[in-house]
């Protein structure tokens, strides 16, 4: 698979509280495609990131409903996927590819 198809795979890396204390157990946490399987997200992080994979879980948080002056909207459902690094690698976030 080409680099571009493993960035439409891998959407963003989140950075939260939550995420950043995940990443003390080697894990780090990335928005990905709601149609990506476990398979395809290993092979992807892996390809971009030159990391060994030991173990990936996803989630899909559904899209909460917000007002905002009134108008009511919804969100969009979004797929995370938390990823776990073998012992001697590491990602970091912070920085660009």
């Amino acid at each position: 698979m080409s680099k571009e198809k493993y960035f439409d795979v891998i959407r963003q890396p989140v950075i939260t509280e939550k995420a950043t204390l995940a990443s003390e157990s080697n894990q780090v946490v990335f928005k990905v495609a709601m149609d990506a399987s476990k398979p395809l997200i290993k092979e992807a992080v892996e390809a971009l990131f030159d990391v060994k994979v030991k173990a990936v879980n996803t989630l899909v948080r559904k899209g909460k409903v917000k007002r905002f002056r009134g108008i009511r909207g919804k969100q969009n459902d979004v797929k995370q996927a938390i990823v776990t690094l073998e012992d001697g690698h590491a990602i970091d976030v912070s920085t660009g590819l």
